[in-house]
């Protein structure tokens, strides 16, 4: 777009701008965040053995050690998320993560296992206050044509957090691996985790000088009586003369009810209650396989792979770890497959495939360790089982989870949307994370994949039922009163 020529509407001219350099690094600005929650995310799982270890922890203890970041988060998101709705997205932005580092310091310091789960609730906190701003502030700012590729970028941004959790946590282990050989003291153990968990504090730092000059979501500023910055906003993105109708200040219903809105029994606001359901509850069952799947790959790891093996626990979680991060390769490349597709196939297609291979990966590992011989004598069969789930995980439902509640919301609630369903989602992750270590004791592994693919079949159906399909709508088409505005229709070429 030209600065010449009549006004346009501000929706108008956000939803139909060309990618420009501008958008994309907006886009950056907010999206750094999602590299935290995938640093977090892995590097539990590496200091997970190494307080096991240290302090001889029960499968009880070390399930709440696992899970307290994750039930933070349920409360950062679902509870604080829906006050980006209230008070802008470009306050939170920087709030959140200076509680990131401050937490994150603080578990590198704490002097009991009590006070670390409750330094890890906090980072939680921090962690899912960034899920719905993040992504609300995206969506809004975003071209329609480039919406989904771009989200699912932003979130993609998860595996370098991982990948860097890899790297930090093997770093680490080879470096006390060197000095100790084949006996660690407890003083290098306590020293190894310490370091760990106190590095997110790091990039966490470097994403708040970035940050510093984020500025608010024109969409925003436009429904709160800030129409000149909205204006002067959006014509930064657009390069097109820009003015704020009707539409654009228009409430489809009122952000003060925050996540009551989401239920209210009104005739529009059944079209919530459908939303809603298709966001949350899929993300729900998705997380209970990803996080218990994924934090716990290194000891599935050991306990499928390496078990039986004359070894210490620091080799077995070295091997594992180096095991892990050799399988985290097909996260991006998961990734990226649904960055290319996303926007041409839709969003409920790759999210109906993602499911349906995640169980057929969850199906052929815990086949694997009933076979002869086990797992061990069947490593090829592991390995693949692993690299299916972690690639359609993010080329599927990982990514549409997260894209999919930043579109289906109307402006006004839209942080309260997307927060509510990334408290399911974490609410899924903790049930994952706590009870997989008793259940991985309890029931064995086999048995435990079984049960994870049985909640991905559902989230297949929940999805199938419920779907709502984005690609390639404007946010007027997606906000529309009417569900059979909200049916799916075939994705543009």
């Amino acid at each position: 777009m030209s600065q010449s020529g009549e006004a346009v509407s501000l929706g108008h001219a956000l939803d139909d701008a060309k990618m420009s350099k501008r958008h994309r690094r907006f886009w950056l600005l907010a999206a750094l965040g999602i590299l935290l929650d995938g640093f977090d995310f892995f590097i539990i799982g590496i200091v997970n053995p190494l307080l096991k270890e240290q302090y001889n922890l029960s499968a009880s203890t070390l399930g709440l050690v696992s899970a307290a970041a994750i039930v933070g988060a349920i409360f950062g998101a679902g509870l604080l998320g829906p006050l980006a709705d209230k008070i802008g997205r470009r306050r939170i932005f920087i709030f959140d993560l200076w509680l990131f580092v401050i937490f994150s310091v603080a578990c590198a310091f704490a002097p009991s296992i009590g006070l670390l789960i409750f330094f890890r609730f906090m980072v939680g906190v921090a962690i899912g206050l960034d899920y719905p701003i993040a992504a609300s502030y995206l969506a809004e700012i975003l071209p329609k044509k480039a919406r989904g590729r771009w989200l699912v970028g932003a979130f993609s941004l998860q595996a370098v957090g991982i990948l860097l959790a890899a790297v930090v946590g093997l770093i680490i282990l080879l470096a006390v691996a060197s000095h100790a050989g084949a006996n660690a003291t407890d003083a290098q153990i306590n020293l190894a985790w310490r370091l760990m968990l106190g590095f997110g504090a790091i990039p966490a730092l470097i994403i708040i000088f970035v940050r510093r000059k984020t500025p608010e979501s024109p969409r925003w500023l436009a429904q709160n009586g800030r129409e000149e910055e909205a204006v002067a906003v959006t014509e930064e993105l657009t390069q097109a003369k820009v003015k704020v109708t009707d539409k654009d200040r228009e409430k489809a219903t009122d952000s003060g009810e925050g996540i009551k809105a989401l239920f209210q029994p009104a005739l529009f606001k059944r079209n919530m209650i459908r939303r809603t359901i298709f966001t949350a509850v899929p993300w729900f069952l998705m997380d209970i396989a990803t996080y218990g799947v994924g934090i716990f790959t290194p000891t599935l790891l050991a306990a499928i792979a390496i078990k039986g093996a004359n070894t210490n626990f620091l080799t077995d979680d070295i091997t594992a770890t180096a095991g892990t991060a050799i399988l985290d390769v097909f996260l991006p490349l998961g990734f990226l497959a649904a960055i290319l597709l996303v926007d041409r196939v839709g969003r409920v297609p790759l999210q109906l495939v993602g499911f349906a291979m995640m169980t057929i990966a969850l199906l052929i590992l815990a086949f694997a360790e009933g076979l002869s011989g086990g797992p061990e004598a069947h490593l090829p069969l592991v390995l693949v089982g692993f690299a299916l789930f972690n690639f359609f995980m993010n080329a599927g439902p990982n990514s549409t989870t997260y894209a999919l509640p930043a579109e289906v919301f109307p402006s006004e609630i839209r942080a309260a949307g997307h927060g509510f369903a990334a408290a399911c989602a974490k609410l899924g992750a903790a049930v994952g994370v706590f009870f997989f270590p008793i259940l991985l004791d309890s029931i064995g592994a086999s048995a435990l994949l079984y049960a994870i693919a049985g909640t991905t079949i559902l989230a297949m159906v929940i999805t199938r039922v419920f779907r709502i399909e984005t690609t390639g709508k404007s946010f007027d088409e997606i906000s529309g009163r009417k569900l059979q505005e909200l049916s799916p229709r075939p994705s543009p070429p």
